[in-house]
């Protein structure tokens, strides 16, 4: 009786402990993960915390993509409590040379009151490009504004969708004509940022799930469906690879993800094949925040030299300051906790996830890449 008795109690532990050890080893073997955003977890919002301000700072930010047509003192006060350096873009918008002429000047106000938080970007007018004087009008204020301490030009999506010769073809971004400003560019070495082309629901039938339904529902100029002779997306950018290619001294950033948001393996396929190219991610946060969370981390971290933090933010010249200066904060905390956190956050209607980077990869994406490939993004403006 006493050994059966001895006998069962050894089996009983061995029935335990065998069990748990397995599950010890198994978790010694295993990585730890982050648990998924469940909805009975409230999401982060708002403006930053302190702590989180006290590292967003740290970080020395910069926004590479910016329009901020109003010297509005309340916006500067933001960018000094965040320690946020911003490139303040002119974009060429109509052929009226009076209105980029204003354009140009708005930025320059803003970036002489900034304290040295914000930074031009200039551009030129490609509507003259027929004009007699175009090339040399177009370098000589190109060329005043790098020595006030521009460090970028900036050609716009005007190129390849709405500016048109005589013929009624669309003009595109290897055009001739512009070879002598990509020179000038390359010579001074300064940076092309480029937003050619936009998100394929542009070239496709109304898609009110599209993420860009709204925009193009309010801005129908640029619905570029059914309009006759409209060169396809592919076009534009195919154009956009020849200056690549054609220019390979000539820093490029392509904006807004280089347009190829929808299609991050084409986008890497870039990145590998023109190493005089980098990308902003300026507006295409939907496309990021969507991607599958460890595809996205697999792909910042593959590309962590190439990719630049950037918003697309904007001030009118009669916009409410403060209202702007709410809005403006509150995104830069979204996608700060986005990136370098593993919060619950909401984004519209979807719960996700944040990619809690390495800080190393994450002061890349903020302040490393921003200096590396538009040099002088932070230099003191004259």
């Amino acid at each position: 009786m006493h050994r059966a008795s001895l006998k069962m109690r050894w089996q009983l532990t061995l029935v335990v402990f065998i069990p748990c050890f397995a599950v010890a080893i198994s978790g010694c073997n295993s990585k730890p993960t982050t648990p998924a955003p469940s909805a009975a977890v409230a999401p982060v919002t708002g403006p930053f915390s302190d702590q989180e301000l006290h590292q967003f700072v740290a970080l020395d930010p910069i926004d590479t993509h910016t329009h901020v047509y109003q010297s509005a003192p309340e916006l500067v006060n933001l960018l000094e409590r965040l320690n946020l350096h911003i490139l303040n873009i002119v974009v060429a918008r109509d052929p009226d040379q009076k209105s980029l002429d204003q354009e140009r000047q708005q930025v320059w106000n803003f970036v002489n009151i900034s304290r040295g938080h914000a930074t031009m970007c200039t551009t030129f007018d490609p509507f003259l490009y027929r004009e007699p004087s175009f090339k040399k009008s177009a370098i000589a204020a190109i060329n005043d504004d790098f020595d006030r301490g521009s460090p970028a030009v900036k050609i716009w999506k005007n190129i390849g969708e709405q500016v048109k010769d005589p013929k009624g073809n669309y003009l595109m971004p290897d055009n001739p004509v512009f070879e002598p400003i990509y020179e000038n560019i390359s010579a001074r070495n300064k940076t092309l940022i480029a937003h050619l082309a936009d998100p394929n629901s542009i070239w496709e039938p109304p898609t009110p799930k599209s993420a860009d339904y709204e925009y193009y529902t309010q801005h129908p100029e640029w619905y570029m469906y059914n309009k006759p002779n409209a060169p396809s997306k592919a076009a534009i950018l195919v154009a956009r690879d020849h200056v690549l290619e054609n220019y390979p001294k000539l820093r490029v950033v392509g904006a807004h993800l280089g347009s190829m948001e929808a299609d991050f393996k084409q986008l890497a396929d870039h990145l590998d094949r023109y190493p005089n190219f980098a990308v902003d991610i300026a507006a295409r946060m939907p496309y990021i925040v969507r991607l599958p969370r460890e595809e996205a981390i697999a792909f910042i971290e593959k590309y962590q030299d190439r990719l630049i933090y950037a918003t697309d933010h904007g001030l009118s010249a009669n916009a409410k300051a403060p209202d702007a200066v709410k809005q403006w904060e509150n995104s830069y905390a979204f996608d700060w906790r986005f990136f370098a956190t593993a919060d619950s956050l909401q984004y519209k209607d979807e719960h996700v996830q944040g990619l809690a980077l390495p800080a190393a990869v994450l002061h890349k994406l903020y302040h490393d890449n921003a200096l590396h490939w538009i040099p002088g993004v932070m230099s003191v403006q004259k």
